[in-house]
């Protein structure tokens, strides 16, 4: 069979326009199940420049991830063209050349941005109270001095905004993103975004809008003290920061950017909050009508004033942005106990509602979500302060479409108040908007067992849920911020699920930069808020959460194979072990103050076992990191720190070979961080089956234990004692919830009691991924796929039936291509369906013979008649 090149890339980039990088490196993947085909040389052609031809290179070389750039740098918004062919060695056939894709800096010179400062209204405010969305415009030529008949040939738009924005060109929407620019560490990194809007532009008369509201940078945004809620964390005014570059053929450059010439006015939109909602009053639609087209009079619209450049370097965006995904009907139309509608559809999402309707002027339809219902009721109580709430005046125009802008909820169901009586309440006058970054889905998931695969489902939509920019803990409440430990246990799970790899660089630039200015510790959230904030808890050194600027980098390099990235990750990862973690006698964690542990755990482990066990391990990878880098002295110093530090650890934490503490998270770490001694490991593996057997195959770990607990036993040989825990179905365990008929995962492992009632304790969020770190486990384990090597040029395929499950597959997308098992259990024994794809390697270990085959690329078939 052929081998294709299926997808050419840049960087980690989904989209590579308006790119940071000048030599952006070139990975590609193979489609095609040709038998042993790997790659011996490549060439590739780039095209730069209108007229000018394609040049070709050729190397020899296998690689085909992040290949170097060849030729120049590319200049500041220039754009390229690129293909690329593999060949084939051993005589095996080449690939024909991919499409050609395209590539595109942004504005990589200070100079570039034409002298664009951010704008703001005139018009005063009260900046302690939420701050109305604020409509700009500015109306601009599109002609040439030199021709004027010259036609355009491109037109780009450069933006951000201290808040979040929405852009339009002669009435058109730019682009489909949504709550752009994201959220990054404002004060210090601060994201512009790139549209192509050639075909908005027109010769002639033309005009851009901006319509700006405060989200994170001005809005009510969580912050230590956990009781406060403060507004203005990075600046207390919004607007607008852009400019506009039409190039026409004939070279001449028209440039609009943000200054005191454009105007301002206030909108429909008079509230919009991110965790309170926003009220949209459509009877102030008719003076703003058409408020983006060159037509408009804006002789009643207030001048700006223009305001310091954001403190923060411009940069381009690393991962892809949030969009609106999908769009889900209601299932159901609930009259609740005190007469209330309620919508439940059947899924518990982030996003927000979509309203077609029609109306007597002033009607007003108020529209609150939450994730469950308790007493037949919405239950609001767990949302805290957040108001989730959103207001939508009708005019008497007819029939409208509305949806928020500026906000975000977390619900499964919605309270309609105020619905005409006169119009009917159906599946196309509301619609649940789902709304997340807009990640390439690359791992799937499936088995015999039913509820698994509803708990798998489950997982991706809590990571659906809290991946809208930054990795947040949960959509609905007055909190969502990027809670590291959260981002630390589940970011296996998320790199297999969807291309993560742009998503956790973005990140981690802010886990860096924050760590910079506290003294390298890492806060327990990122961004940090209040960014300027000393002495606060926010601020200590917390085990497991600060460990995500080791574990993540790790696991990164071993999903995505690439040593750049690693090696920009790696200063993080050191700053932390170095200087982060105070330390006591020994090396190990000097005790004293606050520590998570492992959080929300059934059974208490104590505080510094579970900061002393993920120590040793950090120091463990940290150590296998210079081996990528060639940072050889420090390997050897990792090395030996690593050893002297378990040493140290079992002189204080184990005795005999066992723990001073019985618990399932404490044998678990001792296991999968390789903290006994070989003679007591089978030892340490009885006392974790029997615990595990005592507590009736209840899961007893937390944040800390959970999403290691899995691999810890199959390593020590009690693969089918967690079968029994992974497919247990009361409290607690994964299948609780399942059984529950939910659609996402909990906080707790008790979110909801057995009785219906919600945990009546003020933390419970019922869409929250950490527990959902189990799907890793399930991936690697019963798909049995992990990466052989960083990057999956190698795979290990090793699954491992139980649980009476019968039949199993897993498909995962690396940057080679295509990965699939697929295995039965029949009456002659077990049977096993693999696929490699081309430029990849596998080694294959059946579960009942342990016999290891090594294969190529290609389609492969397996007989094991001992299972």
């Amino acid at each position: 069979m052929s081998v294709s090149i299926s997808q050419l890339a840049f960087e980690h980039h989904r989209e590579a326009l308006g790119i940071a990088e000048s030599k952006p490196r070139i990975s590609w993947r193979f489609e095609g199940n040709a038998a042993d085909w790997e790659q011996s040389s490549y060439d590739i052609k780039v095209r730069r420049g209108r007229d000018d031809g394609p040049v070709s290179f050729a190397y020899n070389s296998s690689q085909s991830l992040f290949v170097p750039w060849p030729g120049e740098p590319l200049g500041s918004t220039e754009r390229a063209r690129v293909r690329a062919r593999a060949h084939g060695n051993k005589g095996k056939s080449s690939t024909s050349w991919s499409d050609w894709v395209a590539v595109e800096t942004g504005l990589l010179d200070e100079d570039d941005w034409a002298g664009a400062v951010p704008i703001a209204s005139t018009k005063s405010f009260d900046r302690n109270q939420p701050k109305r969305p604020v409509y700009f415009r500015k109306p601009f030529l599109v002609n040439s001095k030199k021709n004027g008949h010259s036609a355009i040939e491109t037109a780009r738009l450069y933006i951000t905004a201290l808040g979040l924005y929405e852009a339009e060109i002669n009435g058109n929407p730019v682009g489909d993103r949504v709550l752009a620019p994201g959220w990054q560490s404002y004060d210090l990194r601060h994201v512009y975004d790139t549209y192509d809007v050639t075909d908005l532009v027109e010769k002639g008369n033309n005009a851009i809008g901006i319509v700006v509201g405060e989200g994170w940078y001005a809005g009510s945004v969580f912050q230590q003290p956990y009781e406060e809620v403060r507004r203005n964390h990075y600046g207390g005014t919004i607007g607008p920061l852009c400019v506009l570059i039409v190039t026409l053929k004939d070279g001449t450059k028209i440039e609009v950017p943000t200054d005191s010439s454009w105007k301002a006015a206030d909108g429909p939109i008079t509230d919009s909050q991110i965790y309170d909602g926003e009220i949209y009053d459509s009877r102030l639609e008719k003076p703003i009508k058409g408020w983006s087209t060159a037509s408009f009079k804006d002789d009643k619209w207030s001048a700006v004033k223009e305001l310091s450049r954001p403190s923060g370097t411009l940069v381009p965006p690393d991962g892809p942005p949030v969009r609106r995904i999908q769009e889900l009907e209601f299932k159901e139309i609930i009259k609740s106990p005190s007469g209330k509608t309620i919508l439940d559809f059947g899924q518990n999402m982030a996003g927000w509602l979509k309203v077609t309707v029609k109306g007597p002027a002033g009607t007003n339809i108020t529209l609150s979500h939450a994730e469950v219902l308790e007493n037949g009721e919405l239950a609001l109580e767990p949302l805290r302060r957040a108001k989730a709430r959103d207001i939508i005046i009708l005019h008497d125009q007819g029939e409208q479409t509305w949806e928020p802008k500026f906000t975000s909820h977390g619900f499964r169901f919605a309270q309609v108040d105020g619905w005409p009586e006169d119009t009917p309440l159906t599946t196309e006058a509301i619609k649940g908007i789902v709304v997340h970054t807009d990640l390439q889905r690359t791992g799937w998931f499936q088995c015999s067992d039913e509820l698994l695969n509803k708990l798998h489902s489950n997982v991706i939509w809590s990571m659906k849920g809290n991946f809208a920019s930054i990795p947040t803990d949960c959509p609905q409440r007055d909190e969502r911020v990027g809670w590291t430990g959260d981002a630390h246990v589940f970011g296996p799970t998320s790199n297999y699920l969807f291309d993560t790899s742009g998503f956790w660089k973005s990140w981690h630039k802010d886990v860096w930069l924050d760590m910079q200015r506290n003294n390298m510790i890492v806060p327990h959230w990122v961004p940090v808020t209040p960014p300027d904030a000393k002495d606060v808890i926010t601020l200590t050194p917390i085990a497991v959460w600060g460990d995500v600027a080791v574990g993540s980098p790790w696991n990164l390099w071993r999903a995505f194979g690439d040593d750049a990235l690693l090696k920009e990750q790696f200063e993080q990862s050191q700053a932390w072990i170095e200087t982060g973690i105070p330390r006591g006698e020994g090396g190990l964690w000097k005790e004293g103050g606050f520590q998570y542990a492992d959080w929300l755990a059934p059974t208490s482990t104590p505080t510094y076992l579970v900061a002393d066990a993920y120590l040793v391990g950090m120091v463990d990878r940290l150590a296998n990191m210079p081996d990528a880098l060639g940072y050889e002295d420090l390997r050897e110093k990792y090395r030996t720190q690593h050893s002297e530090l378990r040493d140290t650890f079992r002189g204080r934490w184990i005795n005999e070979g066992r723990m001073a503490n019985t618990t399932q998270t404490a044998y678990a770490l001792g296991l999968y961080f390789g903290l006994f001694e070989d003679g007591d490991l089978q030892e340490s593996a009885e006392t974790l089956k029997q615990l595990v057997a005592e507590n009736d195959y209840l899961i007893g770990t937390g944040f800390a234990g959970t999403s290691i607990i899995g691999y810890a036993m199959n390593g020590a040989g009690l693969t089918d004692d967690f079968y029994k825990m992974l497919l247990q179905t009361k409290n607690p365990s994964w299948l609780y919830s399942v059984k529950q008929n939910v659609t996402t995962t909990w906080e707790r492992w008790d979110s909801m009691l057995p009785d219906g009632s919600v945990n009546p304790n003020m933390m419970t969020s019922f869409n929250h991924y950490s527990f959902g770190s189990v799907a890793d486990w399930m991936h690697g384990v019963i798909g049995g796929l992990a990466p052989g090597e960083p990057g999956w040029k190698r795979i290990e395929i090793s699954p491992v039936p139980g649980g009476g499950i019968t039949e199993a597959e897993a498909t995962f997308v690396s940057g080679y291509g295509e990965i699939k098992t697929k295995w039965s259990i029949k009456d002659d024994g077990f049977h096993l369906d693999v696929q490699v794809p081309p430029n990849s390697k596998a080694v294959v270990t059946l579960p009942g013979s342990g016999k290891t085959i090594d294969v190529g690329s290609g389609t492969h078939k397996f007989h094991d008649s001992d299972v």
